[in-house]
C-alpha cells in the first residue's frame, strides 16, 4: 500500500467533506448544544444510579465518570466517521454505485469507510476528552509517558473494535439490504457501555464480553485510565482487536464475491 497516496486522497476527502458541511454553519451551533444537552442527560442518568449507593460494582461515581468520558469520545468518533460512511453502503448497493467504487484505483474498504466526515462529531470528541481531563483531576491520576501510551493503545483498540463491528454489520447489506435496524440494535447495546460492566449480572457480563464486547470497548480502557487493570487484559484487548479487524476485512473481501453489479 502506497501510504503517501492514501494520505493525499484522505486529505482530499477531508477538504471536500468540510467544505460541504460548513455550508450550513448554524448546524454546528445546533449540534454543539445537542451534544452538550445529551452529555448532561447521560451524566444525570448515571448519577441517579448512585443516589442510594456510594459504589456500583466496585466503582464510585468519580470512577464511573471516566467510562462516560470514553463513551462520549467513542460516540463522537462514530458520528464523525462511521455513521456518515458505513450507512452509505446500503445506498451504494441499492443504487449500483458500488460499481464505481470498485473501479477506482484505491482500496474499496478505505473509500467506503473514510470518504465523508461529519464535523459535529468532533464536538463530542472534545467533550469526551474534556471529561477525561476532569476525571484525571478528581481521581488524582498521576500522568506519565507509559500511562499515556497504554491509554492511547486501549482507546485505539476500542475504536477499531467498534469500527469492525459496524463495518461487519454494514457488509451484510450485500445479502440483506435492510441492515439499518441491525446497526441501530448495535448502537442500543453500546449505550450499556456508559456503565461499569461489574454492575451487571454474571450472565450479562459474559454476553457483553463475548458477543457484544462492551468490556473491551469501554470497561478495560476505563480500568487502564484508573490504573486498575492488569497487563494481561491489555494484551487480550490487542489480540481481540486484531481478530475483529482482520475478520471484518476478510469478510468484506468474501462478501464482494457475491456482489451483483448494476450492469450484470
Amino acid at each position: 500500500m502506497n501510504l503517501s497516496k492514501y494520505l493525499k486522497v484522505y486529505t482530499k476527502f477531508l477538504h471536500t467533506s468540510l467544505a460541504s458541511e460548513l455550508e450550513y454553519k448554524t448546524n454546528i451551533l445546533i449540534d454543539l448544544v445537542t451534544a452538550i444537552l445529551s452529555l448532561i442527560g447521560s451524566i444525570f442518568l448515571l448519577s441517579i444510579f448512585f443516589q442510594n449507593s456510594n459504589t456500583i460494582g466496585g466503582w464510585n461515581f468519580e470512577q464511573a465518570l471516566i467510562i462516560q468520558g470514553i463513551y462520549t469520545l467513542l460516540n463522537g468518533v462514530a458520528n464523525t466517521w462511521f455513521n456518515p460512511n458505513l450507512t452509505e453502503i446500503v445506498k451504494h448497493i441499492r443504487e449500483g454505485t458500488l460499481d464505481f467504487v470498485l473501479l477506482k484505483p484505491i482500496d474499496s474498504q478505505f473509500f467506503i469507510s473514510l470518504k465523508r466526515i461529519s464535523p459535529s462529531g468532533f464536538l463530542e470528541i472534545m467533550l469526551g476528552i474534556g471529561i477525561l481531563l476532569y476525571c484525571f483531576k478528581i481521581n488524582q491520576i498521576h500522568l506519565n509517558l507509559s500511562f499515556l501510551v497504554l491509554c492511547l493503545i486501549t482507546i485505539i483498540c476500542s475504536i477499531s473494535i467498534l469500527y469492525s463491528l459496524w463495518f461487519f454489520i454494514s457488509t451484510t447489506t450485500i445479502w440483506f439490504v435492510k441492515t439499518w435496524n441491525a446497526t441501530e440494535v448495535l448502537r442500543s447495546f453500546l449505550y450499556v457501555g456508559r456503565f461499569p460492566l461489574n454492575s451487571f449480572s454474571f450472565s450479562l457480563r459474559i454476553f457483553f464480553s463475548i458477543f457484544i464486547p462492551i468490556a473491551f470497548i469501554t470497561t478495560i480502557p476505563s480500568e487502564v485510565f484508573l490504573g486498575l487493570t492488569q497487563l494481561w487484559k491489555i494484551f487480550l484487548e490487542v489480540i481481540v482487536t486484531s481478530v475483529f479487524v482482520i475478520t471484518s476485512r476478510k469478510f468484506w473481501l468474501f462478501a464482494l464475491k457475491f456482489y451483483t453489479s448494476a450492469s450484470s
